[in-house]
């Protein structure tokens, strides 16, 4: 039970990179730093785009309009942060016994 549990926090913590990563792919196209008529970097930043999505789309809904600025991904890294915390402080210990 301990190592499906460890599964699950490098899942969360994989995912965590996969949104900060996305963040930074997301301001390299913004500022054209990156040209996404490059085959890879639109492949890559499709990938990423669809992995963070699901998560991103609801959290924008309920924040307001910040004038072109997205924090959508900071209040996500931090829910994953605090999700990932509670598991080490009560889930864990809990399956360790």
């Amino acid at each position: 039970m301990l190592s499906l549990a460890l599964l699950i926090d490098k899942i969360i913590d994989i995912y965590t990179w996969v949104v900060i990563a996305s963040a930074i792919m997301s301001w390299l196209v913004a500022f054209g730093v990156v040209n996404t008529r490059n085959q890879f970097i639109h492949w890559l930043v499709e990938v990423l785009y669809r992995l963070t999505e699901p998560a991103l789309r609801p959290l924008r809904s309920l924040l307001p309009n910040l004038g072109g600025v997205d924090i959508s991904p900071v209040i996500l890294l931090l829910g994953l942060f605090f999700i990932r915390s509670l598991l080490w402080e009560y889930v864990w210990p809990a399956l360790a016994r």
